[in-house]
């Protein structure tokens, strides 16, 4: 945590330890809490988004979506929109 006037007097510092040092900075104001400074997500291709999603399913869920991925691209017509929506609402 860091005082909002230690921020302001450094902040090419602090910014530097959110970015390279992929610190969360916490800046604090009269002894409360009023924001914080996070570091930005890496870049990330739609096959790494893909990929993560994937691991977060169970089997049966998995093989149906790589399964439907796989049948669309070999009609190449289809749209993500097609795909069934593996977490329905309800």
């Amino acid at each position: 945590m860091l005082s909002v006037t230690e921020v302001a007097r450094n902040f090419r510092r602090v910014l530097d330890s959110v970015e390279h040092g992929q610190e969360e900075i916490v800046l604090v104001r009269n002894r409360r809490r009023v924001a914080r400074l996070v570091p930005e997500a890496p870049a990330e291709n739609a096959l790494e988004v893909f990929g993560d999603l994937y691991r977060t399913l169970d089997d049966r869920t998995a093989d149906a979506l790589s399964n439907a991925v796989s049948a669309l691209r070999k009609r190449r017509t289809g749209r993500v929109s097609e795909l069934r929506n593996p977490w329905p609402a309800g």
